[in-house]
């Protein structure tokens, strides 16, 4: 995207951006520049012809302002780092099957026997579970922000190819690990779109069972199979490109042939089918105009087991519930929060 022009009303700054069905959107949200400065808009939405619409700046690294013409991409990651979002970490390693794996630290004020741990999805870091973090900060929790192998900030390993979350959860197995081993006696994972995934996975071992009391999962993916077939039309493919598809990640020969390490059982991952395994509790948020994790898989599970699964719906695309009403986010969750761990 482009910035077409900078108006300046009084203390005010103002971009001026092609209309699109995302800088339209209410809510708030950060823009990554090429230079790797980055701003915040507001929820403020104002018209400036049929073609063109305006934010205004609320925040900036460096006082950093942009001029006509820079690129920058859209983004619900609101904040760049933990002390952008208010919040203590301290960097440590994770040791897992793949080697040591950074994550962010934030410990509550006063001790507490249950920790949160931060799944980020495919192609977004770990900055973007800060806004869960804050969340689990209130509510006096450790928090632990992960990465895992292959995601950027993570260990490189094998091919360097994303699993989407089979062997990816491995690397969550051993947050959770690190965890217990520091006295953690409960444990919330937050899960964000293939994050969610990852969770789900972790979740269902049989040796985490009892330890992990509770998901928090935004824009989860459910179902890959769905997905697939969810961003092959938004891609402009017909559905039944996503059928087409699918063999090449799960059948091994041609998994292989793509450069993946092995094949991917996709089927472990569709929760909707196993929906009688599922034992821990969920509150899921996803936004109604998720073009790329549909809604509607979020809305079956409910269905499926109305006994376990709560469902948040935000007028708002992938992973940007939290960015379209944060206040309501946060509230949700935390509410969801205090009723599910109540000791």
């Amino acid at each position: 995207m482009t910035i077409r022009d900078v108006e300046v009303d009084g203390d005010r700054r103002l971009l001026v951006l092609d209309r699109t069905r995302e800088t339209a959107a209410r809510g708030v949200y950060n823009l990554w520049f090429e230079t790797g400065d980055w701003l915040r808009i507001s929820d403020e939405v104002l018209d400036r012809g049929s073609d063109q619409i305006a934010r205004v700046v609320t925040d900036a690294a460096n006082d950093f302002l942009p001029s006509a013409g820079d690129r920058f991409s859209w983004s619900g990651i609101y904040f760049a780092s933990p002390v952008d979002a208010g919040l203590s970490a301290r960097e440590i390693p994770i040791n897992t099957p793949a080697g040591a794996a950074s994550a962010w630290l934030i410990e509550g004020e006063e001790y507490c026997s249950t920790w949160a741990i931060h799944i980020h999805g495919l192609g977004s870091t770990r900055a973007g579970m800060l806004r869960g973090a804050q969340v689990a900060a209130e509510r006096g929790y450790t928090s632990l922000v992960i990465s895992y192998r292959n995601d950027g900030e993570g260990p490189r390993f094998g091919t360097g190819r994303s699993m989407l979350g089979f062997t990816e959860a491995e690397d969550a197995v051993a947050a959770v690990d690190y965890a217990i081993q520091n006295g953690v006696q409960r444990i919330v994972l937050f899960g964000w779109s293939m994050g969610a995934a990852i969770a789900l996975r972790v979740a269902s071992r049989a040796r985490e069972r009892g330890v992990i009391v509770g998901l928090v999962l935004d824009s989860p993916v459910l179902d890959w199979v769905e997905v697939i077939k969810a961003n092959c039309v938004r891609s402009g493919l017909p559905a039944v490109a996503g059928h087409l598809a699918t063999p090449w990640l799960t059948l091994d020969p041609l998994a292989r042939m793509v450069g993946l390490p092995g094949a991917i059982p996709l089927g472990e991952f569709d929760w909707v089918h196993r929906a009688e395994e599922l034992n821990v509790p969920m509150l899921i948020l996803h936004g109604t105009r998720d073009d790329s994790v549909p809604i509607s898989v979020s809305e079956a599970l409910r269905h499926r087991r109305p006994d376990l699964v709560e469902l948040e719906t935000f007028d708002s695309g992938h992973t940007l519930a939290w960015n379209s009403d944060p206040s309501r986010w946060r509230s949700a969750v935390s509410a969801w929060l205090a009723k599910q761990l109540a000791s």
